[in-house]
């Protein structure tokens, strides 16, 4: 029976269909090329045409070699794969409609002058990283706001169970998997009743990322429950390159004052309900107070563009439903990153925070899958004397992902770079801690995905009291984790030869 339903689910109808398109793509391209001479060479000079027009392209120099490699073996096949294929940027109506949207969100975003000045007395290595978001993503810093760090799934969820239900004026949520079971079920039955009194539920989840979890047509099913849904970016059965950019974010947004984010989807694995990979590790924030403001409007763009709603965005400010809170003493910037502009957001923060480290710098990635900028400024800092560590899995959920992430260890343990693997299971975690001061919690794998196609976004923190949360949980689950050393590094002939091909590879993963 688990068999039959898996032959006739959504991804595997899906999958069978592209397949059938690419088989039909590449017969019909061989045909051709091999019934005309002048086929064969125009062709050829489309393949020439497009490695030159890579060459030129500003695009991340591994991004670029991951296509010229097929190009060149495949040579017209893999030059029209590319013009198919190859483009990074959303599709045209979604960039039109994100563009639009934009435009009228950007005046609701403004960096406040006294907060710029104290962080430019207080740390100028700071005050450049705060620059560079509000400047790059359009994010201001804010104060007055309390952020609670959340080192498991299970204690991120009885808070936001807890934070769901005092709800009084509107429930937002963006999620990129949803799967039913127990975790989901908790918080619909939530939004079941909130939207029976009355309130603007909302709920937007990655059509792709649920496409094996949920049923067809799931957004249909929450609107006559009157909650208000959107699938995002629809999953076509078409070779198609908008389906590239999918929507990575988890938020939530309580009536303008509380806010959720972190690498925790709703799931039960996430809470460790369902057992895949062993202990499912993750971490989330919970935001209360004025930053909340970034995470609001983050998703009210994005919902916007993909259906329109709003007329005036200020109704949903902070202050408007504003809740009693425990003001905290440090600084707060959540962000966004979106693959509609050429600025890799999510990457630059981290380049600025492992490139200001002067102590330490310690990472949680369940992929580690990079670029030679990130991998420069890794050893270049432990070249320094700044005490790198990074955890991944111990666990992993994909092997072949696993195995690429292994690739790096060598080059990254050589320079100096410590590496442990989180013994019982799978890390999910997207978290960098700096020197007691700065940290970052968010969405954003070390990977080419998270980096260039996906939006994304995370939580810029500075002298917050749940950094030393943070550091704690850290130090702990290096105990509970297993060095990876140079004497671990023993992989023979074949296993480097395909090590070295994935990584070629990387970026299209």
């Amino acid at each position: 029976m688990k068999i039959l339903r898996f032959l006739f689910s959504r991804i595997v109808i899906v999958g069978l269909m592209i397949a059938i398109q690419f088989g039909v793509f590449l017969f019909f391209l061989i045909k051709f090329t091999h019934y005309s001479a002048l086929v064969s060479m125009i062709g050829t000079l489309i393949s020439a045409l497009v490695v030159l027009w890579i060459i030129n392209k500003s695009d991340n120099p591994a991004y670029k070699l991951a296509w010229i490699i097929p190009i060149l073996i495949f040579n017209i096949a893999g030059g029209v794969l590319y013009l198919i294929l190859g483009n990074k940027k959303p599709s045209k109506n979604m960039r039109i409609c994100l563009e639009k949207v934009h435009e009228r969100t950007s005046k609701y975003l403004k960096q406040n002058r006294q907060i710029s000045k104290e962080i430019s007395e207080k740390n100028k290595s700071v005050y450049g990283h705060m620059n560079y978001i509000n400047t790059a993503a359009g994010y201001p810093m804010y104060k007055n706001t309390e952020v609670k760090y959340y080192s498991i799934g299970e204690d991120n969820y009885a808070d936001l169970i807890k934070e769901l239900k005092k709800a009084k004026k509107y429930i937002f949520m963006e999620y990129f998997i949803i799967e039913e079971g127990q975790m989901w079920n908790g918080i619909l039955e939530i939004l079941e009743e909130k939207a029976k009194e009355g309130l603007d539920v909302r709920l937007m989840y990655d059509d792709m990322g649920c496409i094996s979890l949920l049923p067809y047509g799931y957004d249909k099913i929450l609107e006559k429950k009157g909650i208000k849904c959107i699938a995002f970016n629809p999953f076509k059965p078409l070779l198609s390159l908008a389906m590239n950019n999918r929507d990575h974010r988890k938020i939530t947004v309580i009536d303008g004052h509380t806010g959720f984010t972190g690498g925790i989807n709703l799931a039960d694995e996430y809470i460790n309900v369902k057992k895949r990979f062993g202990n499912w590790k993750d971490t989330g924030v919970m935001l209360k107070g004025d930053g909340v403001w970034n995470l609001t409007m983050m998703f009210l763009e994005m919902w916007n563009s993909n259906r329109q709603t709003d007329d005036d965005f200020s109704i949903y400010k902070p202050e408007v439903h504003q809740l009693e809170t425990t003001l905290s003493d440090g600084y707060v910037q959540p962000y966004g990153d979106s693959p509609l502009d050429e600025e890799v957001v999510g990457e630059n923060v981290y380049l600025n925070i492992i490139n200001s480290a002067k102590n330490y710098v310690y990472i949680f990635t369940p992929y580690l899958i990079i670029d030679n900028e990130m991998m420069t400024a890794l050893c270049l800092a432990a070249k320094k004397g700044v005490d790198v560590r990074i955890v991944t899995p111990g666990i992993p959920d994909k092997k072949t992902v696993f195995k690429l992430t292994r690739s790096y260890y060598p080059q990254l343990i050589n320079a100096g770079v410590k590496i442990y693997e989180y013994t019982p299971g799978f890390i999910h975690a997207k978290v960098f801690i700096c020197d007691d001061e700065i940290a970052t919690v968010g969405t954003i794998n070390m990977d080419y995905r998270s980096l260039y196609l996906h939006f994304e976004c995370g939580v810029y923190m500075y002298k917050c009291k749940c950094i030393n949360d943070i550091k704690k949980d850290v130090i702990d689950t290096i105990s509970r984790s297993t060095e990876f050393t140079k004497e671990d590094i023993k992989d023979g002939k074949t296993s480097s030869l395909w090590q070295a091909i994935l990584r070629v590879f990387a970026p299209l993963m």
